[in-house]
């Protein structure tokens, strides 16, 4: 049917040119801004879902980051331990040559000097050595008086080791560091407890007698200082083995998020092709359309 009014092969064309102008525009952003959501309105539930896979990566890409700090910490105070083990190793030495019997008392006299300035930078090491800004290891008193603990000593630590609250590592080194103290006390000559002497009994190389019982004290407090360290050395371990995981876990909620959010570029661009060759399509048939009306007038003419 002719109509002036009402031309449906018109109306048809423009409506299949709006739909096709739509999908070009969508292809269009898509390519443009490489992502296949790039509104709520593009994946409602793909871009919520993609949210919590970017926030989670986030907060592992922080943990990691955080572990990688916390085995720097470990590795310092181990290298410290260490230091303090060849000190001790270095007393037991001395103890070891004052009970000789070809010593005379001039040597022990010599020998205990040593001990002695050895002793204070065992505890200096072990209670002064800084790291972030305050005490590392200190779980001693280091003065009469009362005085913070270092960062092993003050208590459980608690290592971030993921992107939630409940991915952490928790380890507590007072315990290995309190028989640490204890041990120290009796084998060096500056060792210090609360409510107890500056010195533990024994703790002098002026006779071959004490000298012997000293070798077993330093003994034990190599034990207990291996015992430090081993507990240092196995967290650091495992907060390596953490940060491997956290890698890992990461690439792929990383490749998990990339394939909600970004956009197929072959596809999108032979989706963009097919629109602009339908809008094209479009644009003649609405032209055609548009003539129905002429050939109504020819009829009056």
């Amino acid at each position: 049917m002719l109509s002036l009014h009402t031309n449906r092969a018109a109306l048809s064309a423009q409506n299949a040119l709006r739909r096709e102008g739509m999908a070009l525009a969508v292809s269009q952003s898509r390519l443009g801004t490489g992502l296949r959501v790039n509104s709520a309105q593009d994946d409602a539930s793909g871009l919520q879902m993609a949210m919590r896979l970017k926030a989670q990566s986030s907060g592992m890409a922080v943990a990691m980051r955080n572990t990688q700090n916390s085995v720097s910490m470990l590795q310092t105070a181990d290298g410290l331990l260490g230091a303090m083990s060849a000190m001790l190793m270095r007393i037991q030495d001395l103890a070891v040559q004052a009970t000789d019997g070809a010593s005379t008392d001039a040597d022990r006299v010599a020998l205990h000097a040593e001990y002695v300035q050895l002793s204070k930078e065992v505890r200096q090491t072990l209670n002064e050595t800084p790291y972030n800004g305050k005490p590392l290891i200190r779980y001693t008193v280091p003065a009469p008086g009362v005085a913070d603990p270092g960062t092993l000593g003050e208590g459980p630590l608690s290592f971030q080791t993921g992107a939630d609250a409940a991915e952490t590592v928790t380890v507590d080194f007072r315990p290995a560091l309190g028989a640490l103290n204890v041990s120290l006390y009796y084998a060096i000559d500056d060792g210090r407890l609360s409510g107890q002497p500056p010195d533990g009994p024994g703790t002098e190389l002026s006779t071959a007698t004490a000298a012997n019982a000293l070798i077993g004290r330093i003994g034990q407090a190599l034990d207990d200082l291996g015992a430090v360290r081993a507990q240092v050395g196995a967290t650091g371990n495992r907060l390596e083995s953490v940060y491997r995981n956290l890698s890992t876990m990461r690439d792929n909620t990383r490749a998990a998020q990339g394939r909600i959010m970004d956009a197929d570029y072959a596809g999108e661009t032979a989706a963009m092709t097919a629109s602009q060759m339908l809008m094209q399509s479009g644009t003649a048939m609405l032209r055609q359309a548009n003539q129905g009306a002429q050939l109504a007038l020819s009829l009056l003419q």
